[in-house]
């Protein structure tokens, strides 16, 4: 029996994959929580086999709890379940240490899916991205563009595009604000622009093309 937690900011979102692995005789969902630091609580008292988890929670993005999760619960296969683009955040997510990457617009087929895969010890992701992957291509020029940030910039880019000042994103990842500077400077110059309004809407434009 796969012991499944579902954490999601959306109560719709939980309550139907909630309803879609009830139905399932292999998977017991043992959570369902809505931000990322109820993760961190809940994995210390109970077992859990695999994270099905949003990336973009309030308090404790997605990434930064891979890293806690990575380092501290190896054994627990987390699958991030969210609306960025898979040839953005995917190959990020799964260096954080993610098992598998779900966009919010999958059928409950793939869902159910990658969920069996990542219990057998597989890496989930799209057939597409897969074949991009296998033959060094890309969707689009978006894809492009963040190849190139290392998954730390990635963390700290998607802080930013959110609103996060310096100082929320040097607590949550536990760096100084310096540090954060010279992350901000660095993404300036990867993603060609002068200044954090043109980097922030850089980010946005650059994931829907």
């Amino acid at each position: 029996m796969i012991k499944l937690l579902i954490a999601d900011n959306h109560p719709i979102t939980r309550k139907g994959l909630e309803v879609l692995f009830s139905a399932s005789p292999n998977v017991e969902i043992v959570g369902s929580l809505d931000d990322g630091e109820a993760i961190l609580e809940f994995v210390k008292k109970n077992p859990v086999d695999i994270i099905l988890t949003e990336a973009d929670f309030p308090k404790l993005n997605g990434l930064t709890v891979l890293r806690y999760l990575k380092n501290d619960y190896p054994d627990i296969k987390t699958i991030i379940f969210s609306n960025q683009p898979e040839e953005v955040y995917a190959i990020n997510t799964i260096k954080a240490g993610a098992s598998g990457y779900l966009n919010k617009s999958v059928n409950v087929i793939t869902i159910t899916e990658a969920v069996s895969k990542v219990h057998d010890g597989g890496i989930y992701l799209s057939n597409e991205l897969t074949q991009q992957l296998a033959f060094g291509t890309r969707v689009n020029k978006g894809g492009a563009y963040y190849k190139k940030l290392s998954t730390r910039e990635a963390e700290v880019l998607k802080l930013l595009t959110v609103g996060r000042k310096n100082k929320e994103i040097s607590k949550e990842l536990d760096i100084n604000e310096k540090t954060v500077s010279t992350y901000k400077a660095r993404l300036m110059r990867k993603l060609k622009v002068t200044n954090l309004v043109d980097l922030v809407n850089q980010a946005k434009v650059t994931a829907e093309l």
